[in-house]
């Protein structure tokens, strides 16, 4: 199977993984779905793939999830909880980096096997995890604030598809602009650090797209609820 309908199952699995937390433990759900990705998202955004004949990273995929979750989140129950949910996954992010950062630190025994492996996934480069860091915490709340704007001009249900698509696709700029900037800018020369900042959006700008009509359904559950 190739790596771009590989891709696609994994976006929908992802996608449909997220409703199936909301579903069964509603708005809890969420707030752990969300910590969840912006950890795991940081492990997978260390793995490279081509993807569309583009070098793209493993991770753009669950980190989407995020902003659909937080998309839900502030259609469903309002911005403070999408607010909440966003500090939830910027506080998981530090706790992982701190605790990986410092479990690095012990000498490993003579037959270990982990220490090499764990130091790629984890020995982040300072500007790197600056870089995610910032990037999460300015677009997530750029993305709750947009979303409150556009919902207030775009009221209704056969709408829903402007104010979620609007929000995520501009802060998913906002993301990799923040992000390639911090980590990557003056490593590369300007002509590659440009390809980088805009393959990284165009997945990202997919992954957006296709999270449409989850957040339909996810519309639909809370309906139920009622």
């Amino acid at each position: 199977m190739s790596n771009e309908w590989l891709w696609i199952i994994f976006a929908l699995v992802n996608f449909s993984l997220l409703l199936g937390m909301y579903r069964l433990f509603g708005k809890p759900g969420l707030f752990v779905w969300i910590g969840m990705s912006t950890v795991i998202a940081n492990i997978q955004v260390v793995k490279t793939i081509e993807l569309f004949g583009l070098t793209a990273t493993l991770g753009n995929i669950i980190y989407g999830t995020a902003f659909l979750a937080t998309d839900i989140l502030n259609e469903n129950y309002g911005k403070k909880d999408a607010k909440k949910a966003v500090w939830m996954g910027f506080a998981s992010l530090i706790l992982m980096t701190v605790i990986m950062q410092m479990a690095l630190r012990f000498t490993p025994g003579e037959q270990d096997i982990a220490q090499p492996a764990m130091e790629t996934l984890f020995g982040i480069v300072p500007s790197i995890a600056i870089g995610s860091l910032t990037a999460y915490i300015v677009s997530q709340y750029f993305d709750v604030w947009l979303y409150s704007k556009l919902k207030m001009v775009f009221k209704s249900d056969r709408t829903l598809w402007i104010r979620n698509n609007g929000s995520t696709m501009v802060s998913q700029l906002l993301d990799s602009a923040i992000f390639c900037g911090i980590a990557f800018y003056g490593v590369y020369p300007v002509d590659i650090w440009l390809e980088i900042f805009i393959t990284t959006y165009f997945i990202k700008f997919i992954v957006a797209a296709l999270d449409t009509p989850f957040l339909y359904v996810a519309k639909r559950f809370r309906k139920l609820e009622s």
